[in-house]
């Protein structure tokens, strides 16, 4: 899922391309990926584009008081190709055609998670918002109140939009590493020096790699956006040594969702139990480093 540094560079390159140009047109092939029915998506059409901005994880595009909010969910991705560019067969779920282009919005596999509102109005708009605090420039009060909000593993903590805005999956992963810190340590269990240390990782880690995906996407548009990149520590990094103590890093598997950690740097040496291998391996699961 795209999480805020991806979020930041979408943004940032859609700028230049659509802002003070009208939406021409709308074209839907995916009508599941319209989540609201009034105002309709015509209303938009002919309009300008005044402002971008976000909410969370969602790319909002502004029209004055009417808005399209993007959820772009896992495998949601938008791409800039010349005007009236024919959509994909298969991943293709709409396009907007602008005079300087058009941004297509695809989405791969075949669930279709992606959604599109259209909002009238300011306050309808703030109503769709979870309301998590932004990490980058909170206060050591906001942070801890909003990783303690509810009682949850750091993992989950870390990535519930109601509480902590634009943390996914993977940058939950990466700030653990950093912060040297169990996935599955609760929140509640945390001392203050922790919670600090928490909040110092979390920032350093957004802001690093905001920076890092705009030097890689430069002036061109974000075409390789993904979860997974060869500088992160531990995310996506199952059996590659840490970086920090070369340990290979180990993952929790649970549905379609994974855990990468570094027993070493953030368990104390403790392999944490998989549900469905530790079930079927029993007393062969290594409970430890050296076990490993």
């Amino acid at each position: 899922m795209p999480e805020l540094p991806e979020i930041v560079t979408y943004l940032e390159a859609l700028e230049p391309r659509i802002v003070g140009q009208p939406l021409e047109r709308i074209r839907l092939k995916s009508f599941s990926l319209l989540k609201t029915f009034d105002p309709p998506t015509s209303a938009v059409e002919g309009t300008t584009v005044t402002g971008l901005s976000r909410i969370g994880k969602r790319i909002v595009w502004e029209f004055d008081e009417l808005f399209l909010v993007f959820h772009l969910m896992i495998a949601g991705r938008m791409r800039w190709r010349d005007s009236g560019a024919a959509l994909p067969g298969r991943i293709g779920l709409a396009a907007f055609d602008f005079p300087t282009g058009t941004v297509l919005l695809t989405e791969a596999g075949t669930k279709r998670r992606a959604s599109l509102h259209v909002i009238q109005g300011r306050e309808a708009l703030a109503d769709i918002d979870p309301g998590g605090i932004e990490v980058i420039g909170s206060t050591p009060e906001q942070f801890r109140d909003g990783l303690l909000a509810e009682r949850h593993t750091l993992k989950r903590a870390l990535s519930d939009a109601r509480f902590i805005s634009g943390i996914g999956g993977a940058f939950a992963d990466e700030i653990l590493h950093r912060a040297r810190l169990s996935p599955m340590q609760m929140n509640t269990n945390l001392d203050e020096n922790e919670i600090a240390a928490l909040h110092l990782a979390a920032e350093a880690v957004l802001v690093e790699w905001i920076e890092r995906r705009r030097a890689d996407v430069g002036d061109e548009f974000p075409e390789k956006v993904t979860a997974f990149h060869e500088a992160m520590a531990v995310h996506g990094k199952f059996g590659e040594p840490c970086p920090v103590c070369e340990t290979p890093v180990q993952r929790i598997v649970y549905a379609s969702r994974e855990t990468n950690y570094c027993p070493t740097c953030q368990t104390g040496g403790k392999v944490l139990s998989d549900r469905s291998l530790s079930r079927l391996l029993k007393d062969d699961w290594p409970k430890t480093v050296d076990d490993l």
